[in-house]
């Protein structure tokens, strides 16, 4: 990886070169001829996330469209490990996941993984459970169709994982484990087991319907190395070959790199106020503009860099009213004040709808909930 970022399951750093990242880990770009596949099989539409590039990589989708062509339907399958409040970053592949659900009719399971933060950091299990059932009200809120979404909590559905998990890990040594995910002698060997788990969730759609299922992983690039464990086994296990798709990162506040659980001032959390999100926005976001207003009407501002604008492709739904920000900002017509005050309304309107979905979802959690 080059010095200048580092991108692993464990951690996110620097400024992240996605193309780098995909010569790195081997991927695939999402090009133009496959979004047009898409956008075909999904109706004549294509969500925002594709158009603008958020999702960017993959593996293995053509061969898993191809199936869908031919009458094969597939499954989707992502996750989250509770460690603190859900921020704006995660809820990316999870809003993605919902359009895939709606426009393919895909089964949708969500992995969460209140172990992983357990053998890897300061929690007990009973304040990762907690943080689970936490995490899952913000699932919930999304709007997924219950009858075709399956959470499981890892701890609670130990039987089912702990058979797949054994079933991969027969298959993984040490040293491609150590490879793959940077394990130590200092490393506990739960963490060491706890990847064979994951990556064996892949295969959970075949294993409770017995028979080959398709499954699709959007997630963020950050987790790509479970499904390169996950690929590498399928064949000797008799299970589809899971293809994956991979989004880039919800950049910080106020830093290089991803949002952050446990930087309170990197991350607009789902549960925040509209007072704490206007105060994270105008005070730490990072800004694209000139030193002073004259320059900034003179010279104009650089979207690229200012994480406002960089927050609105992921959160402005009209393609022509991005645009318009774009060009009114780069030409200094729009000043940085005015841009953090769109995405300050644009992101606590869209925080007012999800916060009223999350109260309601805590009468829902068993609609969805998978347990053995």
């Amino acid at each position: 990886m080059a010095e200048d970022f580092t991108v692993t399951p464990w951690e996110v750093k620097g400024d992240v070169d996605y193309s780098k990242l995909i010569k790195q880990f081997g991927t695939s770009p999402l090009d133009e001829k496959m979004l047009s596949r898409i956008k075909n099989l999904a109706g004549g539409e294509l969500h925002p996330y594709l158009k603008r590039k958020i999702f960017f990589s993959h593996r293995d989708l053509g061969a898993l469209l191809d199936g869908y062509e031919t009458g094969k339907k597939f499954a989707l399958y992502t996750g989250r490990a509770p460690s603190g409040s859900v921020h704006l970053g995660h809820l990316v592949p999870w809003m993605f996941s919902k359009w895939l659900q709606e426009k393919f009719g895909c089964d949708f399971y969500f992995m969460v993984t209140d172990e992983e933060k357990f053998l890897a950091r300061n929690y007990t299990l009973e304040e990762t459970k907690k943080l689970a059932y936490d995490d899952i009200l913000d699932i919930v809120a999304l709007g997924f169709d219950p009858g075709k979404t399956k959470i499981f909590v890892n701890t609670e559905y130990g039987k089912t994982l702990y058979t797949l998990g054994t079933m991969v890990g027969k298959h993984v040594t040490f040293s491609t484990a150590k490879s793959v995910f940077g394990f130590t002698n200092e490393t506990n060997t739960g963490l060491v087991f706890y990847p064979n788990v994951q990556a064996g969730a892949a295969f959970l759609p075949s294993f409770l319907e017995k028979k080959d299922v398709p499954v699709l992983i959007p997630a963020a690039i950050d987790q790509d190395p479970y499904w390169r464990i996950a690929r590498d086994v399928a064949p000797k296990l008799g299970f589809p070959k899971p293809a994956a798709i991979h989004s880039v990162f919800l950049p910080a506040l106020s830093e290089r790199g991803k949002m952050s659980s446990s930087d309170a001032n990197s991350a607009i959390y789902t549960k925040d106020s509209p007072k704490e999100v206007r105060k994270k926005v105008m005070k730490y976001a990072f800004s694209g503009g000139q030193p002073t207003v004259e320059e900034h009407k003179k010279l104009g501002g650089n979207p690229e860099i200012d994480v406002p604008y960089q927050y609105l492709r992921f959160f402005e739904e009209s393609d022509s009213r991005l645009k318009q920000i774009h060009d009114d900002y780069k030409a200094g017509k729009m000043l940085t004040g005015e841009i953090k005050e769109i995405l300050v309304e644009k992101l606590n309107s869209f925080l007012e709808k999800h916060q009223a979905e999350r109260e309601r979802a805590r009468d829902r959690i068993e609609d969805f909930i998978l347990r053995d």
